[in-house]
């Protein structure tokens, strides 16, 4: 078997085998630290194996555990979306189907009936996915008992240690127990959350996997400058000009998804929005055709930006740049997974220019810029605000900070 990681039990290697070569850096990190009791904060960039990190371990610790009548919580994964929990839930099952012993595993998120999930959390449960919010909702209602959970782990840590979760998160960490091993996975870590995760851990191991020590995903960057106005034109261009069979579109705002969908749509091309206002019906009901190409072009806000898995993806769209440098990363990581190639475009307005500067800047890149043909920009950036140090709007107001905190919220729920 070409997958191989010291420590790792032969019927969880043999089932790692099945869909990984051999296996990732972070997960020859991961791995035998997590089985050690180590708690672990890592960084590797997306798409590089960091879901199959913790969960192969997981499950080998949890087959070790005695049986109970009442299933103890062995992990609680949170997450900061729903279908970044029905992800997880997804490859907890595809390697416990190779076990000798029968898995529990409860989704616990938003956007549906919570009566189901307090059904099936009778007997307890082995593994918990959950989103924040639905978590303490099923908490509240005396549904779940987290004082028995051996493992937390926070996937895209990152978001769940950031404002818009830290409350949420404080009241369930303070229904878990004071030992227990505790898991932080993501693409990016700011500073801003880097003290905030040092008192959750207790001596962690630090793993950091960047491109030069991984098989960093092949993707083309490219910034095109282009007057606002003009950024739908440009788009309908690019995706009849590029042959791109499907193509994910970010915008900044939930009204945006849908009129950029709408125009799109009116000339003839297939595209949905989807945002956090969108049922969560109507939400995997996309999603699932964007996967299997039925619908060509999907016009998405952040929601999309944060673990999803979608194969064969050859382009994603910044046609509203990231608030966020680090969510630049996150977004453009949607292409080029597992060891496909993509192209990443960010629309550059005049506006925006300064704030495509600091993402470069504070990824460590930098994209030429480029023009296309019959969409050259007249625009001219506005002047520099007097006693700011930068453009006008750039930087975050308190307003801003608070109507991001409930956009997360609803996204989240």
């Amino acid at each position: 078997m070409s997958f191989s990681v010291p420590g790792l039990s032969e019927p969880l290697t043999r089932a790692a085998s099945q869909y990984y070569q051999a296996p990732t850096p972070v997960q020859t990190a991961a791995i035998p630290a997590l089985l050690n009791g180590d708690d672990i904060l890592a960084t590797a960039c997306t798409g590089s194996g960091k879901t199959t990190a913790y969960v192969l371990p997981l499950l080998q610790l949890w087959l070790a555990a005695p049986e109970e009548r009442i299933r103890p919580v062995h992990a609680l994964i949170l997450v900061p979306t729903r279908e970044l929990a029905a992800q997880v839930r997804e490859v907890i099952q595809q390697f416990s189907n190779h076990l000798p012993k029968r898995i529990k595993v409860i989704s616990a998120v938003g956007g549906v009936s919570i009566n189901p999930q307090m059904m099936a959390l009778r007997g307890g449960a082995d593994f918990i996915v959950a989103t924040p919010g639905r978590l303490l909702d099923l908490a509240n209602r005396n549904a779940i008992t987290l004082s028995g959970v051996k493992t937390l782990v926070l996937d895209e840590a990152d978001r769940m240690l950031d404002l818009g979760f830290a409350d949420e998160l404080k009241r369930i960490i303070g229904m878990l127990p004071e030992q227990r091993q505790n898991l932080l996975f993501s693409a990016t870590f700011p500073e801003a959350v880097e003290s905030v995760a040092a008192r959750l851990l207790h001596e962690p191991t630090r793993i950091e996997i960047d491109s030069e020590n991984e098989d960093a995903p092949e993707i083309e960057q490219r910034a095109i400058l282009i007057d606002t106005a003009k950024r739908t034109p440009l788009l309908r261009h690019l995706i009849a000009t590029e042959g791109w069979p499907r193509a994910l579109v970010f915008v900044a705002k939930q009204y945006t998804a849908d009129h950029v969908a709408d125009k799109l749509q009116r000339k003839g091309i297939e595209a949905y929005s989807f945002h956090g206002d969108l049922s969560q019906g109507a939400r995997t009901e996309v999603l699932e055709a964007f996967k299997k190409s039925e619908i060509q072009v999907l016009v998405a806000t952040d929601l999309a930006a944060r673990g999803l898995d979608i194969s064969n993806l050859p382009a994603v769209i910044n046609y509203d740049l990231p608030r966020s440098p680090a969510d630049y990363t996150h977004r453009i990581g949607r292409t080029g997974r597992a060891g496909e190639s993509g192209v990443a475009i960010s629309f550059v307005t005049a506006e925006a220019r300064a704030h495509f500067n600091l993402i470069e800047k504070r990824n460590g890149i930098r994209i030429s810029r480029e023009e296309i043909e019959g969409f050259e920009p007249i625009e001219e950036a506005p002047p520099a605000s007097p006693g700011t140090g930068g453009i006008k709007g750039r930087r975050k107001s308190k307003k801003d900070k608070l109507r991001e905190a409930a956009a997360r919220k609803a996204d989240k729920s």
